[in-house]
Formats: structure tokens, sequence, C-alpha cells
């Protein structure tokens, strides 16, 4: 039986009530035209910003591509119009899950993963101290989880076939962007291991150092220190903090039988049930990339220590593919120009075609590229 109105009811509350009802139960379409009716009769009600996020989340507990797409576009309008109302953090939260829950599995489709990992990022970037940031935290996590396992099936498909630099750059992604990766150590590993198939070995050193320190419960842990060793570098130690979390994330790392396994196979969701704990990074990857020099730098360093220099990433054997040939090495070359003439002659004064060559050799440094 409808209600009947007295003097003292409000229209537009009693609209808001009848479709909150009507959406509590599964009647989404008639709420959804109820609360509709509301927004365009009464523009200035105290209902308006109520009714707008109840339309959106109407379409957030109806679930499926459709509606899921939808409430990403109505809560995105909610925050355009109440930036500042207290729903706003949440409205923020859902567009980010809208994603989430359309996310598919590492080796389909990621387009959704990246969006989800965008509008999480957004609202730990707008709302640092809402007391939803754990739970923010922990389905960003898991959305890189997915990303992360999506490029370490690339990576490993190019290793596999001898694509190495490929590989390296898929690898370098991971190590970058997603150092919470369940993986992780593995993706460090034969980061490592492409960079010494590229005779760049000196530069593999901090990323065998990580799998040690930053996964150190690692059984990859033994292989890195191997490295290390044979390229005389020290081995690091990792920290206690990081013992013990290791530790915990063994705990709760789940152990699959085949039948779960299969299970995994049918269900079309991606796996996150592995996702480590840890801090999550916001911002993008670092620019360049860290470099382990092979020699004492200039200055005079003992050659026993390694130094920490940064270089970009674009030399002629990372952009080219093709490995540096010592012979041909261009730092050789540059050795070979400043060394001093060997002329058997023993006139101290420099003859003309050395003069010529010295000057050439001064322009041609001078004009070098960048």
């Amino acid at each position: 039986m409808a209600r009947q109105l007295t003097p003292g009811d409000q229209p537009d509350k009693i609209l808001y009530e009848k479709a909150s009802n009507e959406i509590a139960h599964g009647r989404y379409d008639v709420g959804r035209l109820t609360l509709q009716t509301l927004i365009n009769t009464y523009p200035d009600s105290e209902y308006l910003s109520r009714s707008k996020l109840a339309i959106a989340d109407s379409y957030y507990s109806e679930g499926g591509v459709a509606a899921l797409t939808q409430a990403e576009a109505e809560y995105k309008d909610f925050i355009t119009f109440f930036p500042t109302a207290p729903e706003a953090p949440q409205a923020q939260y859902r567009v980010g899950m809208a994603h989430f829950r359309l996310m598919a599995k590492a080796d389909r489709d990621q387009t959704e993963a990246l969006l989800a990992e965008a509008e999480l990022k957004e609202f730990l970037l707008k709302y640092p101290d809402n007391p939803v940031m754990p739970r923010v935290k922990s389905r960003l996590r898991q959305a890189q989880e997915v990303l992360a396992q999506g490029d370490y099936w690339t990576a490993n498909f190019y290793y596999t076939h001898g694509a190495y630099l490929a590989a390296r750059l898929r690898f370098q992604e991971i190590a970058d962007k997603y150092p919470n990766y369940s993986g992780g150590d593995a993706a460090l590993y034969y980061l490592g291991q492409s960079l010494e198939h590229l005779r760049r070995g000196h530069v593999a050193v901090p990323y065998y150092a990580r799998v040690i320190t930053d996964f150190p419960l690692s059984p990859y842990v033994a292989n890195a220190k191997e490295r290390l060793t044979a390229m005389h570098q020290p081995i690091p130690r990792p920290t206690r903090a990081m013992l013990a979390r290791a530790q915990a994330d063994a705990v709760h790392r789940p152990h699959r039988d085949l039948l779960g396994r299969l299970a995994g196979v049918v269900v079309s969701a991606p796996d996150t049930s592995a996702t480590l704990h840890g801090p999550v990074r916001v911002g993008g990857p670092p620019v360049g990339e860290v470099e382990v020099a092979k020699g004492p730098p200039t200055g005079g360093a003992p050659a026993g220590n390694a130094a920490i220099v940064v270089q970009p990433m674009g030399d002629a054997s990372l952009s080219t593919g093709r490995p540096v040939d010592p012979k041909t090495d261009p730092n050789d070359a540059k050795a070979k120009e400043t060394a001093p003439d060997k002329s058997p002659s023993d006139s101290t004064a420099p003859s003309e075609s050395a003069k010529k060559k010295s000057r050439f050799h001064v322009l041609k440094r001078i004009v070098k590229p960048f």
C-alpha cells in the first residue's frame, strides 16, 4: 500500500526513501528511475548528492560488465559535481574497484587492471589520510600482482627464445614498477642473466644483490650469490625487517593441490592469492639505471670498492640489441685516441700530420653527440 502524504512530509525525501527500498530489494531499474525523477523535479533538494551517489551504488551492486562500466561513469560524475562531499573518497575507491572487479587473468587483456591501478593510485594521492587507505593499498598490490605476472610471462617467453634485449626490458619494468610482485625474485635474477647475455654483467650486480636483500628466502638466493662471487662483488645481507617480512609472506602463501590448480583454470577472475605484503609505489619507475662501475671512478676510489653511478638507458648495446665487442668498444677507441704517439722519430717537435690529427681529435670530441 502506498504511503499517504501528510502536510509535514517532504516529497523529495519520500522519493528517496522509496528508491532506496526498491534498490535494497534488487529492483534497480525502478529505484534508479525514481531517483532520476527526484533529481529532475527537485534540483535544489538536500537529497540531490545522495541520489546521484545512490544511482552509482545501484549499478555497482548490480554488477556485470555493463553495470560496472556505468557505475564508474556515475561515480566520476558524482566526484565532479561534489568534490568536497564526505562520500567523495568512497566514490573514488569504487571507481577503482569497478575496474578491479572487471580484471581478467594475467594472460588476457590487461586494460582493466591498468585502469584499476591508475584509479587506486589516484585515491592514494587525493586522500592520503582516509581510513580506507589500508584497503586501497591491498587492492593496489593485487592489481599490480596481475600486471607483473603478465609482464613476467612475456619476459620469460623472450628469455627462453634468446631475445635477451626484449626480455631485459620486460624484467626491468617489473623490477622498477612492481617491487612487491610475488615472483620478483625470479624477475630480478633473470634480469641479471639477460644483462650478462648482453655482455653487461657489471650492470647486473645490483639486481643480484636485490634478490638477496629483498627476497632472502628465495630459491634464487644461492644462484645470485654464486654470480656475485664470480664477478668478485661483495655479498649483501638482508635486514631483519626484510627477513621478518619474507617469513610472514611465506606463512601466508597458499599451497594449492592439483584440484585447486584445475579450479583456477576454470575461473575467469585472476588469482591474487600470492600477493605479498609491503609498501606500495605510487610514482613511476625511476629514470635511468643503477650501474656498478667495473673499475675505480675518476678521482681514485680503491679498486675493491664498487662505485654506484647512474647512467641513462640508451647506449648502443641496448638500443641495437647487439653486444658490445671489446675490440670495437668506443671507450677503448677513445683511449687509443688519447694515447701517446709511439712514433720512432726522436724529434721532440710534433710533425705537421700529428698536429692535424690532434686538432681533428679535439674537434671530434667537441662535436660528439650526447
